[in-house]
């Protein structure tokens, strides 16, 4: 197989060299080129959400294409929608390297980026340039601060990419969960989210009523505060939740040289905690609005226990480093055959299954 031979290649460079070139490698796929080399996807995995159509239910999270907008590329791997971000209003470099970090024995990630991109000016041009051609399925934006702006005035920040682009967004995300921009994370608290969330609906409804815009949720908030910030954001209005990000607590690699690195932990470790996470907000949410599932998805079983926790989509980042081009079709195929196992006839049917007296546990 050629994966692990690249991939070995790939892991012995730096993480984030590594990275520059796999979107250098993208970047250069042709939209009639993803078509030829995107894999089919059973049609039993189609879902209808947030007023969007998808092919299936994984999608790429935010985090990996930071504004390069390699969305033919993206799709040509297979994903139902893409994530493009996080993207805040002016450029910033993000935070000092080393900043990306490989756990390999623990399939996992420890990053601090700082929400490194170019800025949603640049962001926007380049989506503008993208052929309708490359857009296989929704693109979603992904919106934060800029780590020099204080949080009373936070508010902005995000109402200006908003603004700049939701032209060219199939949905947009407010990420106020990343745990490497100082403070970012206190406007999960009720009075800044519900002033921040209320702000940023009512402006998207003026420039493009209908158009859904969500809300990242950390995986470290308290049973109580995760309550609380669910009832927040599904009153301010918000059209889903994405839960989660990535986490600061450093379970199960506690004895690895790399634990004691600042920022997030991503991958395998984090799969148990965000699927918990999923469950109490797909409870809390109680069928308002639907849950995006993100955090630790390395293998089919692990998408489908997240469905089955109440996420009507799943999104992946860290299982693509470690699985390599042929994950997305792997996670679909397993899905696939999850489903047909416990008698769904649709991915609709195995959300929240979980919950529903008499079904079968999840794997």
């Amino acid at each position: 197989m050629i994966w692990p031979a690249l991939r070995w290649t790939l892991f012995h460079l730096d993480p984030e060299q590594a990275h520059r070139l796999a979107h250098a490698a993208l970047h250069r796929v042709t939209p009639g080129l993803a078509r030829l080399r995107r894999p089919k996807v059973p049609p039993e995995l189609h879902v209808s959400c947030l007023g969007l159509e998808f092919d299936g239910p994984i999608g790429l999270a935010a985090g990996f294409d930071k504004g390069d907008a390699s969305i033919a590329g993206l799709f040509a791997l297979g994903f139902s929608h893409v994530e493009i971000g996080t993207i805040t209003p002016r450029p910033q470099p993000g935070n000092e390297p080393p900043r990306l970090f490989r756990l390999v024995e623990h399939r996992a990630l420890i990053n601090r980026m700082g929400f490194n991109n170019a800025g949603a000016e640049e962001c926007a041009r380049r989506l503008a340039r993208v052929p309708p051609a490359a857009r296989m399925g929704p693109v979603g934006v992904n919106v934060g601060k800029n780590k020099t702006t204080p949080n009373e005035d936070a508010a902005a920040d995000y109402l200006a990419c908003i603004e700049r682009l939701h032209a060219h967004a199939d949905y947009l995300v407010v990420n106020i969960s990343s745990p490497n921009t100082p403070g970012l994370r206190q406007l999960q608290e009720r009075e800044q989210l519900d002033a921040l969330l209320r702000a940023c609906v009512g402006r998207l409804r003026e420039l493009a009523p209908g158009k859904p815009l969500l809300v990242k949720l950390a995986p470290d908030l308290s049973p109580t505060a995760l309550d609380e910030a669910v009832d927040v954001a599904i009153e301010a209005g918000v059209s889903g939740i994405v839960a989660t990000n990535t986490t600061l607590s450093r379970a199960g690699v506690e004895r690895h040289p790399r634990a004691t690195e600042a920022g997030g932990l991503s991958g395998a470790p984090l799969g148990p905690l965000a699927t918990t996470v999923v469950r109490r907000c797909y409870a809390r949410a109680a069928g308002r609005v639907p849950i995006v599932g993100a955090g630790g998805v390395m293998s089919a079983e692990d998408a489908y226990a997240k469905i089955r926790a109440g996420a009507a989509l799943v999104q992946v980042y860290t299982g693509l480093v470690y699985g390599g081009p042929g994950f997305v079709r792997r996670l679909n195929d397993g899905l696939a055959k999850l489903l047909a196992r416990d008698g769904f006839r649709s991915v609709a049917e195995a959300v929240g299954a979980d919950h529903r007296p008499g079904e079968r546990a999840s794997v």
